[in-house]
């Protein structure tokens, strides 16, 4: 086997979630690890919904404004058609895609290639988010990142919605969420019932 060989990375394709509450980190850590990819000289692109626009419209942004360049997407099947030149494909805010997207990354994945996605495990009221649970038993690898608790600073796990808005999605920041442990958590809950 020549040098050249020895140093190339092979894939046969894979799937790894990054997932914990508002404030933990995913964004920056899917950054890191695309960036990574992209020093190994691998392809990379990556995807957010389009419903994401809080920082910026065609770059994930970390909270401590770490950047990288992304395609907005409608829905999950447009992916389809964009990643075949690519070695390593990331998604970020995953929670807000649509029920198709599991399959779309199994699909990529089936295809020899690696799929890094990033979202909130955990909606604001403390269940599974969307289709987070699936990717996730699907996934060949794990990592929950934890925030630190805004009330106690122990190490938060989850997102609490200050205001009284009843719908699964809203889009927000520190001004409309807290990143809380489970004991704050369950303060606050029944605070507000």
């Amino acid at each position: 086997m020549s040098t050249s060989e020895n140093n190339q990375i092979k894939t046969n394709g894979y799937i790894e979630v990054i997932c914990g509450s508002m404030f933990s980190g995913k964004t920056k850590e899917l950054i890191c690890r695309l960036e990574n990819a992209q020093q190994n000289n691998q392809r990379v692109v990556c995807f957010k919904p389009d419903i994401d626009t809080r920082y910026d419209k065609s770059n994930i942004v970390s909270h401590d404004n770490k950047k990288f360049k992304s395609i907005s997407i409608k829905k999950s099947e447009e992916i389809l058609n964009m990643f075949k030149n690519y070695d390593v494909i990331g998604i970020d805010e995953f929670q807000f895609l649509d029920k198709e997207a599991t399959e779309v990354c199994s699909h990529i994945a089936n295809s020899g290639k690696k799929i890094i996605v990033a979202g909130l495990d955990m909606d604001y009221l403390g269940r599974p988010f969307n289709f987070m649970p699936r990717i996730m038993a699907l996934s060949e690898k794990v990592t929950k990142l934890h925030a630190k608790c805004d009330d106690c600073s122990a190490q938060g796990n989850h997102t609490f919605r200050k205001n009284k808005s009843e719908k699964l999605v809203q889009i927000g920041e520190k001004t409309d969420y807290l990143a809380l442990c489970r004991r704050c958590f369950n303060k606050r809950i029944k605070k507000n019932e």
